[in-house]
């Protein structure tokens, strides 16, 4: 992932507060279903938060140098974008749809302890219904391992956690398949990762 509008550690964990976005598509030549004449027709971007992981399409200059897999300065923002507006799943092009859950991947791999965070520290719901129970594939008796397992210590790495939990495999990936779930389904009851820069479980 590279940064064409200045030089930030990897993965959003910016120290000066910026907010950035991944570049998913770059229509250099605006939408295809914009009827408007070439020439009235500005170059987009559409986007995905590093921090909310909300969807932006981003109107950009002429002379914007991007390209997929960029991180934009969002906050504030960067000279080459002129707009931004929130996007649905369903708004993306067939290319954004696709780099979608790569992105998604990169970005929980490079901000691995922001994550872990979730296994650590996340809550209840409802009586009923806890965090960790969104989570595919992890049903009452992984939830009361992981509950019980941190009570002995904190999680130091996805390793860690996979090691002392038996039947949990692959932790990140787990999260990368919610994230995607939570940006393409519209009908999801809870939503613990899109649309919030921090976590409930945060901690």
């Amino acid at each position: 992932m590279t940064d064409p509008e200045g030089d930030t550690a990897s993965g959003g964990q910016d120290t000066d507060g910026t907010h950035r976005a991944v570049v998913l598509d770059h229509l250099r030549h605006g939408r295809a279903d914009d009827d408007r004449p070439q020439y009235k027709k500005s170059p987009l971007a559409q986007t995905l938060g590093e921090k909310s992981f909300t969807l932006y399409e981003m109107t950009l200059t002429e002379d914007a140098d991007i390209s997929i897999g960029d991180r934009l300065q969002t906050e504030p923002p960067a000279e080459s974008i002129q707009r931004m507006r929130e996007l649905e799943y369903a708004d993306l092009t067939g290319g954004a749809k696709n780099e979608l859950e790569y992105v998604v991947r990169e970005i929980v791999d490079d901000n691995e302890q922001r994550f872990l965070n979730f296994y650590s520290n996340a809550q209840p719901i409802t009586l009923r219904l806890h965090q960790l129970n969104l989570l595919p594939g992890i049903g009452e008796k992984l939830r009361n391992n992981i509950l019980d397992e941190r009570k002995r210590g904190p999680f130091e790495s996805f390793e860690d956690l996979e090691e002392r939990i038996t039947g949990l495999h692959s932790p990140a990936e787990v999260l990368v398949e919610r994230i995607v779930e939570e940006l393409s389904e519209d009908d999801l009851k809870y939503k613990t990762f899109v649309g919030r820069e921090s976590f409930v479980a945060d901690g």
